[in-house]
């Protein structure tokens, strides 16, 4: 009898993971295209405004680790969505503050602190999900899909926001993003499964393929609770007895070096998220639709470079090991976005500059599968600990380069700022000579 061909159901909810990323980027991109009109409305200064940013990267940074430890005890499934109808409730509420409020920024930084703690669940989910259900040698691509949601999310807010903006105002497009968020969200509960094995929809070959080459044993997986309302407090709390072996974490030299590694990586990425448009309309002089457009560029370069970081990633991985195919890519890319900063910061051409800064974004985004398939092969089991902890550096970078990135620019101008962010790319790029992509934690 001919065998039932294999399915192809990891790679569906990868693509709605991608989706799900695109929305996260969405959400958070939106009020630096909006921030202008905010800083007018309630009249902050670009200081403020910058604390307002940090605030979302701060509460995303420290709530990392909580969101990891949910992945692993959890699963997937329940954290993400649960997280996305979080953040769609937060992006409602930063439209609803009023302009009559006594203390517009308080009301903003806490609003998207805790929109930052929300989104925090993102990235540490996903890599628990990859770890259960992606062999190894497919980890690559997995990750640079999700991650090429990023660029495609937040190349994408510019236009969107900047239309919705002109025809209904900007609260109108955060009431937008809210309704995008958890209808996602939803999408998701209703079609993921925290294992393959748990999915009536994987089929056998499927399954034996996935099993071949995951990093996990799927009998140390915590066992799931029971449906709502049929649980025991004593299976609960068994449950959620699972220890993290942080010591083993916090002493991997690898995990370590990672998280500095991503520390860099966060600080040059939010120059991006944060500033860009704003650093093209007031300091580059473009107007209000080319700065759109132009803002988009380093977007759809990262969308571009996340997958094909991923594809070159994963081959080479097989043909000479995870040091060169994992490592060595994180390296590159981190070195040749330097190289991009340095080059178009010093451009006189608005569009010039716009380009070839686009180009360090890409460059930077070559390296982001490395750093999330390498959490996964090396947290294995604890995978949402271990991503959750390494992603806790790139935000803390993230909320640096939010509030320095102007203070700088102020001081010594926007050329230093992109300079600064190219030395930090730099070090991060030093940094993956320091990992080892086979040492897990548990060894």
């Amino acid at each position: 009898m001919n065998q039932p061909p294999a399915t192809r159901v990891r790679w569906l909810l990868i693509s709605w993971l991608f989706v799900l990323s695109a929305v996260a980027f969405l959400d958070r991109v939106n009020i630096s295209i909006a921030g202008s009109s905010i800083a007018a409305e309630y009249h902050l200064g670009d200081v403020q405004l910058g604390s307002i940013f940090s605030s979302f990267l701060l509460g995303y940074a420290f709530f990392q680790s909580v969101a990891g430890w949910l992945a692993d005890q959890l699963g997937p499934r329940r954290v993400l969505a649960a997280g996305v109808l979080w953040w769609g409730a937060f992006t409602a509420l930063t439209a609803a503050v009023p302009v009559t409020i006594a203390s517009p920024l308080l009301a903003f930084v806490v609003i998207r602190f805790l929109l930052g703690a929300g989104e925090a669940v993102i990235y540490p989910a996903s890599n628990q999900f990859v770890a259960r259900w992606i062999p190894t040698q497919e980890r690559g691509i997995a990750n640079g899909l999700i991650f090429a949601g990023v660029g495609v999310g937040a190349g994408f807010t510019p236009p969107l926001i900047t239309w919705l903006m002109v025809h209904e105002g900007w609260r109108f497009s955060f009431w937008m993003c809210a309704l995008i968020g958890v209808a996602t969200g939803t999408v998701w509960f209703l079609a993921a499964r925290d294992t393959p094995e748990q999915h009536a929809r994987v089929s056998a070959a499927e399954l034996s393929h996935i099993r071949t080459g995951l990093t996990l044993n799927p009998s140390d997986l915590p066992v799931p609770p029971a449906v709502a309302g049929t649980a025991s407090a004593t299976s609960m709390e068994a449950h959620l007895k699972t220890k993290v072996p942080w010591g083993r974490i916090f002493s991997n030299r690898s995990v370590l070096f990672m998280t500095f590694s991503y520390f860099c990586f966060g600080y040059v990425a939010w120059i991006f998220f944060s500033w860009f448009y704003i650093y093209l309309a007031r300091v580059r002089g473009l107007n209000l639709k080319a700065s759109a457009f132009y803002a988009m560029l380093p977007f759809l370069a990262m969308a571009t470079g996340c997958p094909l970081g991923g594809l070159v990633s994963d081959w080479l991985t097989r043909r000479a090991g995870k040091r060169l195919g994992r490592c060595g890519i994180g390296a590159f890319g981190a070195a040749l976005a330097a190289a991009f900063l340095m080059a178009g910061s010093n451009v006189d051409s608005a569009r010039f500059a716009s380009v070839i800064l686009a180009g360090g974004a890409g460059a930077l985004y070559l390296a982001q599968s490395s750093f999330w398939s390498v959490s996964a092969d090396i947290g294995s089991t604890f995978s949402g600990s271990v991503s959750g902890l390494m992603n806790m550096g790139a935000q803390l970078g993230g909320a640096l380069t939010a509030s320095l990135t102007p203070a700088i620019a102020a001081r010594y101008g926007w050329t230093a700022s992109f300079l600064v962010a190219a030395g930090l790319s730099i070090l991060g790029a030093l940094a993956w000579l320091a990992v080892d992509p086979d040492r897990s934690v548990a060894a």
